[in-house]
């Protein structure tokens, strides 16, 4: 086999993209003190809307049809759908759309309440995402650097986030989606220098995180005593016993494994530590551990719907081809978790998102 195809993960051509970046300051005092409002109902309506009016000026001058300013303190999730809605939650805003089709240009902000930061949220519209990203990327540090300059803050300082990431069923063959591509999964810094896009320096994250719901099959493995304490402890150990087992067998060993509900956010601890609140989790990795580590948050007394499962990709895992080696390790280790658990290719859905981020202050 040439060395290139071993360095080839072969997923669906039905697998799902996504590309997004989220840029973030925080409101300082001086921008607040230009819009001084006599308004005790909405003191801050002026000011969100004086911003977002600046950063939608710009989409059109800079080609971006996708653009969404939130001041009211949410995490924005980005998934594909093929209707295109946003839903929100106490912490969290979620935007479901396609790439394809889909074009938006909204603001989410409460007038009376001052958020401590603003985030500013682009979505990638130009198909082939992946081929486009850092085309993408460009258009959107020259509208920043725009937008800078019209706000003229002394030190201010804009922390821009590039997420991508591709989803699929690793069951996808069995369920007739027999057409696949091979991808080499370059880092984000190789393919936007192969196309003349220069990054500052930046922090990288690569992981994949895997969605395994709980069917009643699943759940039927193992005694559950609704009398205890903690009566969906077992079930959830079984689960995180046979995924850690089958990831060791591949040598990966930078692993979570999460059963309380909540949406992980995959971070480098070294700059942020592990925290949760009612809907989000951050979990902080640290690659220097050469033995790796195991995250565990199972929370045994409330039953799920999922259980998630998060690989952390360190600087071995990463060769001159990309990741693509090592998405076949991990495939390997899911093919092999799924036997172990029993799982119907068929019938089941073992979701598979692979995530990479880059992050840089400008």
């Amino acid at each position: 086999m040439p060395v290139s195809s071993q360095h080839k993960v072969y997923l669906p051509a039905a697998a799902r993209d996504n590309q997004y970046l989220l840029a973030e300051f925080v409101l300082s005092d001086e921008l607040v003190a230009r819009f001084p409002s006599s308004s005790t109902e909405a003191p801050y309506q002026a000011l969100y809307q004086d911003l977002a009016q600046k950063l939608f000026a710009l989409t059109d001058q800079f080609g971006l049809r996708n653009v969404h300013f939130i001041a009211n303190g949410k995490t924005p999730v980005v998934r594909f759908h093929q209707e295109a809605y946003v839903l929100q939650t106490a912490e969290q805003i979620l935007f479901f759309y396609n790439p394809s089709y889909h074009e938006a240009h909204h603001s989410f902000f409460d007038p009376k309440v001052r958020t401590r930061k603003i985030s500013l949220l682009f979505l990638a519209t130009e198909q082939p995402l992946r081929s486009n990203a850092a085309s993408f990327h460009q258009q959107v540090t020259a509208l920043l650097t725009e937008f800078k300059n019209r706000l003229a803050l002394a030190n201010l300082q804009i922390k821009v986030r590039d997420h991508q990431h591709l989803t699929y069923d690793l069951f996808a063959k069995a369920k007739g989606s027999k057409e696949t591509y091979g991808f080499k999964l370059r880092s984000i810094d190789a393919r936007y220098k192969a196309r003349k896009c220069e990054l500052p320096k930046h922090s990288a994250l690569t992981y994949v995180i895997v969605n395994l719901p709980l069917s009643r099959r699943l759940k039927e493995q193992v005694a559950i005593d609704l009398q205890s304490t903690a009566p969906y402890l077992p079930l959830y150990q079984h689960v995180s016993e046979q995924f850690v087992s089958a990831c060791q067998q591949e040598k990966l060993q930078h692993l979570a494994v999460l059963a309380n509900g909540l949406l992980p956010l995959v971070r480098n601890s070294q700059y942020d530590k592990s925290s949760h609140g009612q809907e989000l989790q951050m979990i902080g990795f640290d690659h220097s551990i050469e033995n790796g580590q195991l995250i565990s948050d199972l929370q045994g007394d409330k039953l799920v719907e999922m259980m998630q499962l998060v690989i952390f990709a360190t600087p071995a895992d990463q060769t001159d081809m990309g990741y693509g080696r090592f998405m076949n390790e991990v495939e390997g280790a899911l093919r092999r978790f799924a036997k172990a658990l029993n799982l119907q290719p068929e019938r089941d859905d073992l979701t598979v998102r692979f995530h990479q981020h880059i992050s840089y202050h400008s």
